[in-house]
Formats: structure tokens, C-alpha cells, sequence
């Protein structure tokens, strides 16, 4: 009885782990003045299995949504993209000039050295749907990401 107990609780954590694939790396959103309403987000993302980032979530935010900042001739344009595709084992970086999350309508101002939690929704080819929260630290306003 108590192996079979073992074998069952095993099991179990391999299906966990298999279902939590997409990991978050160096999630940051920098710092905003009182009055501002806007902020981005940014981070690098990795999945071993395609997925699709579709939908973004905050409690500090009226609104969130997944941009792409692109040109358009000699101008620089941003546009709510419907997700981002995650190439099976490739990172896709969200950063400043390029995809990245947009939080709008901010419910107080985003300062230095707060953590915004973030949940993202991810899609599978098998059509799951899997929600990944991380705590995002607020960096300095004159904050520069390395690349």
C-alpha cells in the first residue's frame, strides 16, 4: 500500500512539472511619477513545448495587454498584438522597441523597490491554458536594462 502511495505521489509531480513550463526570466518594470498611468514591462520567457502568450493581468493596472513596438517608415509605432508565439526551447525577450507588456490605467504610482505581481496566460498546441504570476521588482526611473 504505502509503495503504491509513492508511485502515486511521483506521478503526480511529474504531471505538475510537465504542466508548469514556461519560466520567467528578469522581469522588470521601471518606477513612474505620480502622475503617470502607464508603465511598461519586461522580461524574457522560455518554454521546452511551443506555447502562445495571450492574455496579461494586474491588480495595480485598470488594464494590461502584450505590445509590439515596430517601424512603420521613419516612425516608431506600438500596437496590442493578440499574443506572442514561444518557439519550443527558444527565448523570446519582451523588451523596450519590441514586444513587452503595457499596464495602463495604474491604480497608484509604481515605486523603486516594489513588486507588482504579473500573471501571464499562456495557450499550448493542445489548447491548455496555463497562468504564470510573478512578483516584478520595480526598478529606478533612470533604470537601463543590459542586454
Amino acid at each position: 500500500m504505502y509503495n503504491k502511495f509513492i508511485v502515486l505521489a511521483a506521478a503526480s509531480l511529474v504531471t505538475t512539472a510537465a504542466f508548469a513550463q514556461v519560466t520567467v526570466g528578469d522581469p522588470w518594470i521601471r518606477a513612474t511619477v505620480p502622475a503617470q498611468k502607464t508603465a511598461g514591462a519586461f522580461m524574457q520567457l522560455r518554454s521546452p513545448k511551443a506555447t502562445r502568450l495571450v492574455d496579461v493581468q494586474s491588480p495595480v493596472a485598470g488594464r494590461a495587454e502584450v505590445h509590439q513596438m515596430a517601424m512603420d517608415g521613419q516612425t516608431m509605432r506600438m500596437q496590442k498584438v493578440d499574443g506572442i508565439d514561444l518557439p519550443a526551447g527558444q527565448g523570446v525577450n519582451l523588451s523596450s522597441g519590441g514586444y513587452h507588456v503595457m499596464l495602463f490605467d495604474l491604480k497608484q504610482q509604481l515605486k523603486e523597490g516594489q513588486q507588482v505581481p504579473l500573471t501571464l496566460t499562456f495557450v499550448g498546441s493542445d489548447k491548455k491554458r496555463e497562468n504564470v504570476t510573478v512578483q516584478v521588482p520595480v526598478k529606478p526611473l533612470t533604470y537601463i536594462a543590459a542586454h
